[in-house]
């Protein structure tokens, strides 16, 4: 399953049923907009990571680079010149 946020040029996609629920994705966003839902799990039992403020993100990639199971797809639109 995926979860997709996008806003402002900036995507984030959760292949959710990869998550293991470490947390490290949260711990180095910058701006602190990842948590747990502790209101679901997937399908290893874990709870997923969610975005809850994608309005706040800038897209630094920190997240997905940090992500040992590859879970997090961080895509940023580029501006024309």
């Amino acid at each position: 399953m995926k979860a997709t946020y996008s806003a402002s040029g900036q995507t984030l996609i959760f292949e959710e049923n990869l998550c293991k629920g470490c947390d490290l994705c949260a711990h180095v966003c910058p701006k602190k907009i990842l948590t747990l839902d502790k209101s679901r799990v997937n399908a290893k039992g874990y709870n997923p990571m969610t975005c809850f403020d994608i309005d706040k993100c800038i897209a630094c990639g920190m997240c997905g680079i940090m992500c040992p199971d590859s879970v997090i797809t961080v895509l940023k639109e580029e501006k024309a010149v």
